[in-house]
């Protein structure tokens, strides 16, 4: 009699471990059965997923094409944009050599690299020289390897020796590190991806898994093959609600008084795990005493969703053997997003729901090092390890290992947005940027375009010419994720390995060694010594040893050889740490899980007769982020050549027609998307696009108190019809060059994509 095959991916099955390539053996010993090709193992650059992937690579060393990998996070699946990510490494579009102009009127020109660092040098100086240190910043970015991000909250407090640095990370997943961080004493999901297919019920808050983690459909899909109940609680119904045992399409903006109430009805009908609650929680009276407020009559009204649908979530969570919830964006980007995940993580609590296969909490990251890019100092109020700025025994540790006083080490900086602001006011004057398109990405545009043109000098990393650097004086050239190697920690804080696949073009430079020559022609060159990823990986691992994010025990070797390990890693024999919590305790010093108690509070942009609509935002399956990278690329252009707006068909319009949206920021047009897939008050556009056809033109720059994350996903607005949609610009370009015309075409299209994400929005005519 055979062994029965596990249902943990984690586990090989009997006898197949050898077949298997979980990240397994170095890239120079794969070869492919083509004469001359090689493939080379790794992992997609894109969301954080992070499947596993084969690279390509002809005889001439250069990266063709893409391959699907058995690696435990994926096993053998690739999405639209994973299959397509090859296409970026020798695109057309790469810049291959330093653009820099003395002002904004001048045309770029194509320099040297030493003309390009001399005069970013110089005007770092005069920067700082005539209005101090802090008048110049720094901002990095989550898509960046570790080691690069490692490298960003170095280079700004050593070389720059200025407390402004942030991270576009910042617009991702900053309310959830907040939460966790005041419940848990740590900042990651509890649980590994396989957890779910062990689970009883699994709860999926604020985020669309079919477009923006495909592949991480298979466990939400597995978890229900199993008979685990499935509960998507979104306003739009999107691929994975539709599938959904319970969908909750409750109104934007009031996740916190849906999850409140859920918990009151727990609480009403005996349904908490007491015994859990006194021996591992804090806070637990309290918490109790706020959410008696929040009765399902008041949150159905709140909310909008019926007052049943809230007592049969309570008892189907509640009542499981083994419950899990996950959430994503749609319900951090509020102003009260660290509150939204916080009445999750009561929840969880209250029922016992915590550290067990299959019962757990977990936040799915939206970029590819959303996870790792914040662990180790490129976050505003965060050294390496994820020490605190405020932290005088902290701050001892880091600058013992940087080598410098600690007179030296800046205070706190400011977050992202919050560094445009002092743009605007001038006090900050100079700006290096690196992997991240502001411009697209954050909100109220205008303020955004205000702040950098307000700007005396500004420099940018690329491997593009996003729409923010296109705006800069100085743009570094340089490499995509295949021409490099670095880790990344996944949404299980799954450390993985990324190897590099072919050189990069002639006149490009990594990120590392571009920050380090600016720091030697800053006079800090002794501390940035650095010739590769790898030297930067083991100062990383010195530095964070010993503290929550330990990756000591981490090394580039066992990572090839297990295909990834979890953190906290804290010696070279420990396994990782895949599921937190599972004796009970948590990282504060008390070993308790912290309950906090939360109060629901209206959005920021208030409703009015003038604006009675929600606008909320998000991804499509097709592009990534600003999609700097993703509008260059042919096939996903083609399946979605342009942004467009959801609308519900109560509202009179057919597909296609011009629809303008207009908020208290401006308005702009669109093509409708008619499905009843949306309630109908509210409507949905994805952010991808830059002005004329940018969603973060009309969303709001409120922030969360704690975590200082925009308010995307809600803002006030109204619909009216208009006569013409706004025409989709093409991607910046290098000087001398036109966009790709191929990745192009298809942006005329005056239509709206068929979209996945709802039923009744096939119509094309």
């Amino acid at each position: 009699m055979t062994s029965p095959v596990p249902l943990d991916p984690s586990v090989a099955p009997p006898g197949t471990r050898e077949f298997r390539d979980a990240g397994g053996i170095p890239a120079d010993r794969w070869h492919a059965d083509q004469n001359g090709e090689t493939l080379v193992p790794t992992h997609c650059c894109f969301c954080g997923v992070q499947c596993g992937m084969y690279l390509r690579v002809d005889r001439g060393g250069k990266v063709f094409g893409v391959e699907p990998r058995n690696h435990d996070i994926n096993r053998m699946r690739l999405c639209p944009k994973g299959i397509n990510a090859y296409q970026q490494v020798n695109h057309p579009d790469r810049l291959t050599a330093p653009l820099m102009r003395h002002n904004r009127d001048q045309p770029f020109r194509e320099v040297g690299w030493d003309e390009a660092l001399d005069f970013t040098v110089a005007e770092i100086r005069r920067i700082q020289t005539e209005y101090g240190m802090d008048a110049f910043g720094l901002l990095g970015g989550a898509s960046l390897y570790t080691e690069k991000t490692y490298l960003v909250g170095k280079f700004a407090r050593v070389a720059l020796k200025t407390r402004h640095v942030d991270y576009n990370g910042r617009l991702c997943m900053v309310s959830a590190a907040g939460a966790n961080k005041l419940a848990f004493g740590i900042d990651r999901a509890g649980n590994p991806f396989s957890d779910m297919l062990l689970t009883d019920c699994l709860l999926i808050a604020g985020s669309n898994v079919g477009e923006c983690f495909p592949v991480m459909t298979q466990y939400v899909w597995g978890a229900r093959d199993r008979g685990a109940t499935l509960i998507i609680v979104d306003p739009r119904e999107t691929a994975v609600a539709r599938t959904a045992d319970i969908h909750v399409a409750l109104k934007p903006g009031t996740d916190s008084a849906f999850f409140n109430s859920v918990l009151h009805v727990v609480v009403a009908e005996g349904l908490t795990d007491e015994a859990y609650l006194a021996a591992h929680a804090t806070g637990w009276d309290e918490v109790k005493r706020t959410v008696a407020g929040y009765p399902p009559a008041r949150a159905a009204e709140i909310c909008g969703v019926p007052e049943e649908q809230i007592v049969r979530v309570a008892r189907v969570f509640a009542g499981a053997g083994k419950a899990m919830a996950w959430h994503a964006r749609g319900v951090e980007h509020h102003s009260q997003g660290v509150e939204n995940c916080l009445s999750i993580i009561n929840l969880c609590v209250a029922t016992g729901h915590i550290g067990r296969p299959g019962a757990g909490y977990g936040t799915l990251t939206g970029q590819g090092n959303g996870q790792g890019g914040r662990e180790h100092g490129q976050k505003s109020d965060l050294l390496p390890g994820g020490r605190s700025m405020t932290n005088p025994e902290h701050r001892r540790q880091i600058c013992e290992i940087w080598g410098i006083d600690e007179s030296e080490l800046p205070p706190a900086g400011t977050s992202m947005m919050e560094m445009v602001w002092q743009m605007q006011r001038h006090e900050i004057r100079g700006l290096i940027g690196i992997c991240n398109n502001p411009f697209v990405s954050l909100p109220h545009y205008a303020t955004v375009k205000d702040g950098y043109d307000t700007l005396e000098f500004h420099a940018q990393f690329d491997f593009f010419l996003s729409e923010t650097a296109a705006n800069a004086h100085v743009v570094f050239p340089v490499t995509v994720w295949a021409e490099d190697d670095g880790v990344m920690a996944n949404a299980e804080a799954r450390v993985v390995k990324h190897n590099k696949a072919q050189e990069p073009p002639a006149g490009v430079r990594t990120d590392t060694w571009v920050m380090c020559e600016l720091a030697r022609r800053l006079g800090a060159g002794d501390k940035f010594d650095f010739p590769d990823s790898r030297s930067v990986f083991e100062e990383l691992r010195v530095a964070s040893a010993g503290t929550v994010n330990d990756y000591s025990g981490i090394t580039y070797e066992r990572l090839e050889e297990t295909g990834g390990i979890v953190w906290p890693c804290p010696s070279v024999d420990h396994p990782g740490t895949p599921r937190l919590f599972e004796d009970g305790r948590s990282y504060h010093p008390d070993g308790k899980i912290h309950m906090q108690v939360v109060e629901w509070h209206p959005p920021m942009d208030p409703y009015s007769e003038e604006f009675p609509f929600s606008l909320t935002t998000g991804r499509t399956v097709a592009h990534y982020l600003s999609g700097n990278q993703t509008r260059r690329l042919g096939a996903l252009v083609e399946q979605t050549p342009r942004p467009w707006v959801e609308v519900h068909p109560a509202h009179g319009f057919r597909n296609g027609d011009p629809v303008r949206v207009v908020t208290r920021r401006g308005s702009e047009v669109f093509p409708a998307l008619v499905t009843d897939a949306i309630r109908p008050d509210t409507v949905f556009i994805p952010y991808h696009w830059p002005v004329p056809t940018a969603a973060n033109a009309l969303t709001i720059d409120a922030l969360d108190p704690r975590s200082k994350i925009p308010e995307y996903k809600v803002c006030a607005a109204r619909i009216e019809a208009a006569e013409k949609v706004d025409d989709v610009p093409a991607p910046p370009t290098g000087p001398g060059r036109l966009a790709y015309p191929e990745a192009q075409v298809s942006r005329v299209d005056p239509l709206p994509p068929t979209s996945p994400q709802g039923r009744g929005t096939s119509e094309r005519s």
